[in-house]
């Protein structure tokens, strides 16, 4: 269910933060569910489990999860389809600028695009 890439530049913590979020806005993981515990997930992927421990504290400070003493963490009901399609946006946007640096496009060629395309989006409003 919640996976890690360790080639990725994104730090662990931060994928699972972003995994949970993106599985419970698709409603992969309903409201309420139980989120492994730290240790077992830390196994299970062979991780720190002080690692699951930060992406978990960042999840309920943020309100994604919440926790009860003696049962583990659950999932909120914070997140709905709105936010998960703004999620994955943002990060098809992510990885075609990623696409264009790599390519040579500079900051100021592609902060002129994004001022065009969102000028021209606010004409159409």
């Amino acid at each position: 269910m919640l996976t890690v890439n360790f080639s990725s530049r994104t730090p662990v913590y931060q994928q699972l933060y972003d995994d949970v979020v993106r599985l419970t806005s698709l409603g992969i993981l309903k409201s309420h569910t139980k989120l492994p515990p730290v240790r077992t997930l830390a196994t299970e992927l062979g991780i720190n489990p002080n690692t699951v421990q930060k992406a978990y504290k960042m999840l309920e400070l943020d309100g994604y999860i919440y926790s009860t003493v003696g049962r583990g963490s659950f999932v909120s009901d914070k997140l709905n389809q709105n936010e998960a399609e703004k999620i994955e946006a943002k990060k098809e946007l992510k990885a075609s600028i990623d696409r264009a640096y790599k390519k040579g496009v500079t900051t100021a060629e592609m902060i002129s695009m994004v001022n065009e395309i969102t000028k021209r989006g606010n004409e159409n409003d």
